[in-house]
């Protein structure tokens, strides 16, 4: 097992990786000293394989867990079941010391953490996330929230779970698709973070995609380290946390345009991070070869790269990107990368070059 510290003063919390963890919940949870009442949010999906033990391991170490299932996929979160989650909380009587279990991918943990973090006032919650982007990515770092029909995440909070428990063996049911989904966003640590990291992925990308535990584990530590250290130093993104935003301005909108069931999120960002790979190359003279391997790593991860648009489609991706949380004074900001392992923030885009790259 492998374990990564996100420090962030009383808020610290740990990042445990590895096999065989699910087993281990209950008595992790035991040593955080939560209260005996809590809840298990899951979707229909997870819920199926991976809830009875989850409820075993919570019931084994003394607590006393409730089930809460919601519909799968991205068009889940939303503030309807947010509503459902806070009826069947206040239904089976959960107290202010009571904690939330987020079971799931992206998507319940961004739900179940929104509603730890404003259920009573919040509570404590722990992550349990089961699929490769989740555990990469969004469970780590404390950004909970739920979409609004006009844009992805326009309704959230910061609140930090207690707990990542990143059991790499619920990767071996992930449908491929998600776990292709799941390589964008550890790409994208290597762009902004880690040249080293990229060009370990351009070797080994093979053994991930065939799910060597080796490589996954390796893969999962590397990232976690990565933010894990980016939201030590700026944990409500007023600075350098934005990086963690290269491609996403494009993806989200994609998302958001396509209504939340076309592309996974994962496939969004890579299109978005070509996009902006070739806008750096465009304006912040990133080498072309770089933006070429850039393009190439996600085509090797069975990854879209380019997205086709009408007219109309193109009006109603740029409406969604001036609604992105990453807007400023109205205009539309981009995180840029100045060569492999090296990003900006904050970077005005002509609205032109952005049409142009999506364009060809």
């Amino acid at each position: 097992m492998r374990t990564v510290q996100v420090q962030l003063g009383k808020r610290s919390y740990r990042i445990l990786i590895g096999g065989a963890l699910l087993v281990r919940l209950g008595a992790e949870c035991r040593k955080l000293g939560l209260g005996a009442h809590c809840a298990i949010i899951t979707d229909r999906n997870v819920g199926a394989r991976y809830a009875k033990a989850a409820l075993a391991s919570l019931k084994a170490a003394g607590f006393n867990p409730v089930l809460i299932t919601v519909p799968a996929g991205e068009t889940a979160k939303n503030l309807k079941t947010v509503q459902f989650c806070y009826d069947q909380l206040a239904a089976h009587r959960l107290e202010r010391k009571s904690f939330i279990v987020a079971l799931g991918g992206g998507v319940v943990g961004d739900l179940a953490g929104f509603v730890a973090a404003t259920y009573l006032r919040g509570v404590a919650f722990v992550q349990v996330p089961t699929t490769l982007l989740s555990q990469v990515d969004s469970s780590v770092g404390g950004k909970v929230g739920v979409n609004l029909r006009s844009g992805k995440n326009l309704v959230g909070s910061f609140h930090q779970p207690r707990l990542v428990l990143c059991d790499l063996d619920t990767l071996h049911t992930l449908p491929v698709c998600e776990l292709r989904a799941g390589l964008a966003e550890v790409i994208k640590y290597g762009i902004i973070h880690d040249a080293r990291l990229f060009a370990w992925l351009e070797k080994h990308l093979p053994k991930l995609l065939a799910r060597d535990a080796k490589a996954l584990a390796t893969a999962v530590a590397r990232s976690c380290e990565i933010k894990a250290n980016v939201v030590g130093q700026d944990e409500t993104e007023t600075g350098l946390r934005a990086i963690l935003n290269f491609g996403h301005t494009i993806g989200h909108a994609i998302e958001a345009i396509s209504g939340y069931g076309e592309y996974l999120h994962g496939e969004a960002i890579s299109i978005g991070q070509v996009a902006a790979a070739k806008i750096s190359a465009a304006l912040l003279g990133l080498p072309e070869r770089d933006a070429a391997r850039i393009a190439q790593l996600f085509k090797q991860a069975g990854l879209p790269t380019q997205i086709q648009l009408s007219p109309a489609q193109r009006k109603k991706l740029f409406a969604a990107m001036r609604l992105d949380k990453k807007v400023s004074d109205g205009e539309i900001t981009f995180v840029l990368a100045k060569q492999l392992g090296e990003v900006v923030w904050g970077q005005k885009v002509p609205p032109a070059l952005i049409a142009q790259v999506l364009a060809d």
